[in-house]
């Protein structure tokens, strides 16, 4: 288990208390981690009980676990480690905090308790945690704080908080994962979905964890490395009407310095070679949906991706596309994919791939065949299983609700409970014996067959 203690691990001293402020309310990644109040008022009053009872400093001991594994299976991921380290270091109760707590306290609170939570840190605590994105088990402690009584019964609901959705997510993700392989590049697209910012940050942070590539969420990267990805919506197709002029449709070769190329006028000279061959008859596809294309291509040139569905994929999106792509293809560029947002997205890819590797082979354009399929919309494990599947020819999939909302269980359920005091065991016993509770301070082990696996 990784272990972190006192002034140079969880905690700082009082005589860092401003600067400690000063550095939350700089850090814009501080701003959305936990806060000393984002807690339930009986662990408020809980500690003024051992304050007046004179045990605020007592040694104790809790443990933070859950009682069964989520979605019916064998297994969670340990998450939400980094965010609880980063609350406990930054742990202090500013003196707007105190004044609340003060006035839905009884009012003949004594003075010195507010005191007392003025200089409240963790210097004094110790967290023995399972290592972030481990395998973790009922019963067995994902973290064990460990420090003075009153701090450590405050720290509950916050840790609580910072650790069961992140482990429900990363666990969530890692069987989505499973479900679609090692070889299916998977992007969370949730944060439109998510419960608030928090839990959009949450989410797109901890399905990276649990086995996702990457996310569409760009304070996920700004702050927490995660990679982002993300093209254009329907929106940015439908606001064309195929009269606009782009203000430069002038584009420089890829490798040299040649003439720059109209690529509008290109785009129309393939138009009419790709819609003789794939046999579309006098039908043109979607002018404004075409516009649309050559302005995301004047942009990204060396990325280039289209969103095939707006009004037909086989009719309009796809035409339009190979149009575009073909005329970047001639100086020198490579689309890079196309994506399907509706119908059925495992039989369209097929279509799709087939009609790529026939305009490859029509137009000698060898690397046409490979571009990179990506699909969405509502994706649930049954589908993800269906589009993960032998033969399949989708190469990224992305998830945005059913892996940030995690539909077959909203909550992980952990638990923090209390294992000592004084150096004496401490049990729950319960009307009901599933919530009892093992007393004392544990030290978590796994054992290993001959073959290695866990037994």
């Amino acid at each position: 288990m990784t272990s972190l203690r006192g002034r140079g691990g969880v905690g700082r001293g009082p005589e860092s208390r401003r600067g400690g402020e000063m550095a939350a309310e700089q850090d814009p990644e501080a701003l959305a981690a936990a806060r000393p109040l984002l807690t339930d008022l009986y662990q408020a009053t809980m500690a003024l009980g051992y304050w007046r009872a004179r045990r605020a400093r007592e040694q104790a001991e809790f443990e933070l676990f859950f009682r069964g594994c989520p979605f019916g299976g064998a297994f969670a991921l340990a998450a939400g480690l980094r965010d609880c380290v980063r609350f406990l270091r930054a742990f202090r109760l500013r003196d707007a905090d105190v004044q609340f707590l003060a006035s839905v306290l009884p009012p003949d609170t004594e003075p010195a308790f507010f005191e007392h939570l003025r200089g409240l840190d963790c210097s004094d605590v110790t967290v023995r945690a399972l290592p972030e994105g481990s395998l973790a088990f009922p019963g067995v402690p994902l973290l064990q704080v460990c420090g003075p009584l009153l701090v450590v019964q405050l720290l509950e609901t916050p840790l609580l908080c910072l650790v069961s959705y992140a482990s429900l997510i990363a666990t969530n993700a890692a069987r989505l994962r499973l479900i679609a392989g090692p070889k299916k590049r998977l992007l969370e697209m949730g944060l439109r979905r998510a419960q608030g910012p928090d839990g959009g940050l949450t989410a797109s942070t901890y399905s990276y964890l649990g086995g996702f590539d990457g996310s569409s969420n760009v304070l996920a990267g700004q702050l927490r490395g995660v990679p982002v990805a993300g093209t254009l919506a329907h929106s940015f197709i439908t606001s064309f009407l195929g009269t606009e002029v782009p203000p430069n449709p002038m584009l420089a070769p890829a490798a040299s310095q040649g003439p720059r190329v109209d690529l509008a006028a290109c785009v129309e000279a393939w138009l009419d070679r790709v819609c003789a061959h794939l046999g579309l008859g006098v039908q043109e596809p979607h002018r404004g949906e075409r516009a649309a294309f050559v302005a995301y291509a004047l942009a990204f040139p060396r990325a280039f991706q289209g969103l095939l569905d707006t009004y037909s994929v086989q009719r309009s999106g796809l035409p339009n596309f190979l149009a575009v792509a073909l005329a970047l293809g001639e100086l020198g560029y490579q689309a890079v994919g196309v994506r399907l947002d509706s119908g059925d997205l495992l039989q369209q890819a097929q279509e799709i791939r087939k009609i790529f590797r026939t305009i490859s082979a029509q137009f000698q354009v060898p690397w046409l065949e490979s571009v990179s399929i990506t699909v969405s919309n509502n994706i649930n494990e049954e589908e993800l299983a269906r589009l993960a599947q032998e033969g399949s020819e989708v190469n990224v999939i992305g998830i945005g609700t059913n892996v940030v909302t995690c539909p077959r269980q909203p909550s992980l359920g952990c638990v923090y409970k209390l294992v000592s005091v004084g150096g004496q065991p401490r049990m729950k016993l319960t009307e009901d014996p599933e919530k009892q509770t093992l007393p004392g301070s544990k030290a978590a082990f796994r054992l290993l067959g001959a073959d290695g696996g866990a037994v």
